[in-house]
C-alpha cells in the first residue's frame, strides 16, 4: 500500500486543526468533528493546547484515501513554535498550506511557504473560511500570486462567498489559466499555447498538472470551509491526485529520521520516526548516531487515526519507537541520509533566565528543562554553575508562557523569568594563536595543545582543522580537543557564542599510558582525555583574546502596511527604534514600508503599532542577518567554562583536580 506523509501548515488561527478534523471525519476515521474552542480535537492533546486553543506540539494522525495511507502531521501555526515545524519538514512528502479567506496571506504564511519552496516540497494551498463574513476570493488569489507563490493555480470558484451557504465549484475543461501556468514549465504546452492552433485535451492538462505539482513547480489552490465541509472533498481528491504517494522499498537497508521525541507515562523516551527505506522491528538493534545504538522494545504505527501496536514499521510509514534511550531529535536510524540536514528557519534571537520560586527546586528545574530540551533542542538549555542560573533561548513571549505552564502542570514547578534579552554572536576580528606545552609551567595538565583562530566567511559556523598529523596522538585525544573547542566557543570574550571562524590544531603532545615497575596504570604519569578537555579552553581563550572579537546583534527585515495618512508620523517612531526603512511605496489601499530593525526592538514596535496606525497597521518581520553592535557592546555574564581571567581559570581547574 502506498503512503503519503502530509504536513498541514498555516499562520495561527487560519483553521488548520479544524481542517484536520474535517479530513479525518470525511475519511471515516472519526464519527464526530472536534472543536478547537471546546478543546476536543484529535491532534491538540496537551491540556495547555486545549486551554489556549492553539497547537503547540506537532501531532500525527492517519487516514486512508483509496489505496493510500495518509500520515497527516498537524503543526503549530504560532511563530513562537516554528521549531516544531522545522523538525517536521524533513520527513514530508507533501504539504497543505492553509490560508484564511478573511485575513488572506499573513506573515507566518509567507515564512512557511518560503521554506516549502526552498525544500521543493509539493504543496497545495487551501483557502479556508469562505463561509465567514469578510471572506474574499479575487483579492486572496492576487495576494497568493503576488506575495506567496508565482505559480499558483486556482482549481475552482466560490458561490455564496461570505455566507453559511458558500460552496466551492471546481473548474472543468476550457480553463485557459491552467494552460498558461503549466506552459511556463513545458515547452510542448508553451508552443501550443502561443500558436493556439493545436488543442490540448483537458486530460492532458490534468496529467501535466499532477506531474508539475509533484515536482513543486506549481501549487494548486483550493477554496472551502473546514467548518461546513465545503470544498473538502475536492481537496481530498487533490491530495490523492496531485501529491506524490510512494510505496517505498521495505526490503532495502533501513533508514529513517527521528523528528519528534516525547516521554511516556513512566518517563520512558518515545521516538517518532519516519522510515524512508527498509524495515525495523521489535528487538532489532539499530544504530541512530555515531557510536550509539539501541534495541527497539515496542513499536506503534499510525493507522486510521491513532497509533496501533505493531511488530515493525516499514518504508514510507511513521512509527513510535520505544527502547532507544539515548535518541535525540534529528538522529538518523540505520543508514544516514544525505543532503537533508540544515536549518530551514532562523534560530531563536531571544533568551531569558528561568528562576525557580523555591531555591530548593534548582536541581528539579534543571532536570525538567533537560527533558523539555529533548523535545525542543532549540531552547538551548544553558547552566551557569557559578551563579546557579539556568537560561533558555526563545522565539517569543508566548513560548515563555508555555514553558512556565508546562513546568507547573507536568513537573509541579513554579517559576518566573528574568527580562527577555537579545541573543548576540561574536566573530573574530583577526588571527590569534596560543600553545601550552606538556611539563612546562604554568600548564598543570599532561598534554600539549596549540590552537590558531582565524576569521571565516559569514554563515560558515565553526570549522575545526588539523595542522598536525592525525597519528600525532590518539584519536580520542584529538576528538576531546575538537569537542571542547566547540563547547568553549559557546561563550566568547563578551560571553556570546563565537561563530564564523576556523580553529586549527597546530601543536599536540602527550605522555603514553605507563606505570611504575610492576604497578597498575598511574594517571600522574599518563595523559588522559580529561587533560585535553581541561587544557583546551585555556589555550583557545588565549588565542581568541589575541585575535579579538566583535559583537553582532540580530537584525530583522520588516514589512509594514499602514494607512497612507499616518506614514509621516510613523517614520520618526521607526527611527527612534533603530529601524532603517529601505523602500516605501503606495500599495493598492495602503502604504508599504520595508526595511531592517534590531530584533530587540521588534516587540516594542508591535506594541506601539496599534496607536501609531489607528489599529490598521500590519507588521511582519523575520530574522535577516547579524549586524555589528556600535558603541558599548552587550556583555553576557560568563560561566565557569570560559572565564576571561586566565589565572583564575587555572586556579579553579587545579582545585578541581
Amino acid at each position: 500500500m502506498k503512503s503519503l506523509n502530509l504536513g498541514i501548515l498555516a499562520h495561527v488561527d487560519a483553521g488548520k486543526t479544524s481542517l484536520t478534523e474535517r479530513l479525518l471525519h470525511a475519511a471515516g476515521v472519526i464519527d464526530e468533528i472536534g472543536s478547537v474552542d471546546e478543546g476536543n480535537t484529535q491532534t491538540d492533546s496537551m491540556e495547555l493546547e486545549r486551554r489556549r486553543g492553539i497547537t503547540i506540539k506537532s501531532a500525527v494522525v492517519s487516514f486512508p484515501i483509496d489505496d493510500v495511507t495518509v500520515n497527516l502531521i498537524d503543526t503549530p501555526g504560532h511563530p513562537d513554535f516554528i521549531a516544531e515545524v522545522e523538525r517536521v519538514l524533513n520527513v514530508l512528502d507533501g504539504a497543505v498550506l492553509v490560508v484564511s479567506a478573511v485575513e488572506g496571506v499573513q506573515p507566518q504564511t509567507r515564512v512557511l511557504m518560503r521554506a516549502l519552496r526552498r525544500l521543493r516540497i509539493p504543496t497545495l494551498v487551501f483557502v479556508n473560511k469562505i463561509d465567514r463574513g469578510g471572506a474574499q476570493y479575487a483579492q486572496v488569489l492576487r495576494s497568493i500570486s503576488g506575495r506567496l507563490v508565482p505559480a499558483g493555480v486556482a482549481m475552482g470558484s466560490v458561490t455564496g462567498l461570505g455566507t453559511r451557504g458558500a460552496r466551492y465549484v471546481p473548474f472543468s475543461a476550457g480553463d485557459d489559466d491552467l494552460l498558461s501556468v503549466l506552459a511556463d514549465h513545458d515547452d510542448t504546452l508553451l508552443a501550443a499555447y502561443v500558436d493556439g492552433t493545436e488543442p490540448i485535451s483537458y486530460r492532458r492538462l490534468r496529467e501535466e498538472l499532477a506531474a508539475q505539482s509533484r515536482r513543486a513547480l506549481v501549487h494548486p489552490v483550493f477554496f472551502g470551509s473546514a467548518i461546513t465541509g465545503a470544498g473538502v472533498g475536492e481537496l481530498i481528491a487533490g491530495i490523492r491526485e496531485l501529491l506524490p504517494a510512494t510505496a517505498g522499498d521495505a526490503g532495502a537497508p533501513p533508514s529513517g529520521t527521528v523528528f519528534k521525541v516525547e516521554r511516556g507515562p513512566a518517563g520512558e523516551k518515545i521516538a517518532y520516526v519516519r522510515m524512508f527505506s527498509g524495515t525495523v522491528g521489535v528487538r532489532d538493534l539499530v544504530p541512530f548516531r555515531e557510536g550509539e545504538e539501541g534495541k527497539i522494545t515496542a513499536i506503534r504505527v499510525f493507522d486510521r487515526g491513532g497509533a496501533v501496536r505493531s511488530s515493525s514499521v516499514a518504508a514510507g510509514r511513521i512509527g513510535k519507537l520505544w527502547g532507544l534511550g539515548g535518541v535525540r531529535i534529528g538522529d538518523e536510524l540505520g543508514l544516514p541520509r544525505t543532503g537533508t540536514a540544515g536549518r530551514h528557519f532562523a534560530p531563536p534571537t531571544l533568551e531569558t533566565v528561568v528562576v525557580p520560586a523555591r531555591p530548593a527546586d534548582r536541581g528539579a528545574l534543571h532536570v525538567a528543562l533537560s527533558q523539555l530540551a529533548e523535545q525542543d533542542p532549540l531552547i538551548d538549555l544553558r547552566q551557569d554553575d557559578i551563579r546557579q542560573e539556568t537560561s533558555v533561548s526563545l522565539y517569543g513571549e508566548v513560548q515563555k508562557e508555555v514553558i512556565q505552564a508546562t513546568l507547573a502542570d507536568e513537573f509541579g514547578l513554579d517559576v518566573t523569568f528574568r527580562e527577555t534579552t537579545t541573543i548576540c554572536v561574536e566573530r573574530p576580528i583577526g588571527t590569534g594563536a596560543a600553545v601550552e606545552f606538556i611539563a612546562k609551567n604554568p600548564n598543570p595538565f599532561l598534554g600539549t595543545v596549540g590552537l590558531r583562530v582565524e576569521p571565516a566567511p559569514i554563515g560558515s559556523g565553526v570549522d575545526f582543522r588539523l595542522e598536525v598529523e592525525l597519528g600525532s596522538m590518539p584519536y580520542t585525544f584529538i576528538r576531546a580537543v575538537e569537542d571542547t573547542v566547540r563547547e568553549t566557543l559557546l561563550q566568547g570574550l563578551s560571553g556570546w557564542r563565537v561563530t564564523d571562524c576556523t580553529v586549527i590544531l597546530t601543536h599536540t603532545g602527550y605522555w603514553p599510558r605507563q606505570s611504575h615497575a610492576h604497578a597498575v596504570f598511574d594517571k600522574s604519569m599518563s595523559s588522559t582525555a580529561g587533560d585535553f578537555r581541561n587544557l583546551t579552553p585555556l589555550v583557545l581563550m588565549d588565542a581568541l583574546k589575541q585575535a579579538g572579537t566583535r559583537v553582532y546583534e540580530p537584525m530583522h527585515r520588516f514589512r509594514l502596511e499602514l494607512p497612507e495618512d499616518v506614514f509621516a508620523g510613523v517614520l520618526p517612531a521607526l527611527a527612534r527604534l533603530g529601524a532603517v526603512p529601505r523602500t516605501s511605496a503606495p500599495g493598492e489601499s495602503s502604504f508599504l514600508v520595508e526595511g531592517i530593525i534590531p530584533a530587540a526592538r521588534v516587540h516594542e514596535l508591535e506594541q506601539r503599532l496599534p496607536s501609531l496606525t489607528r489599529g490598521e497597521g500590519l507588521l511582519e518581520s523575520a530574522f535577516d542577518h547579524y549586524q555589528e553592535v556600535r558603541g558599548q557592546a552587550p556583555v553576557r555574564p560568563r560561566t565557569d567554562h570560559n572565564p576571561l581571567n586566565r589565572k583564575e581559570y587555572l586556579l579553579h581547574v587545579v582545585r578541581q583536580v
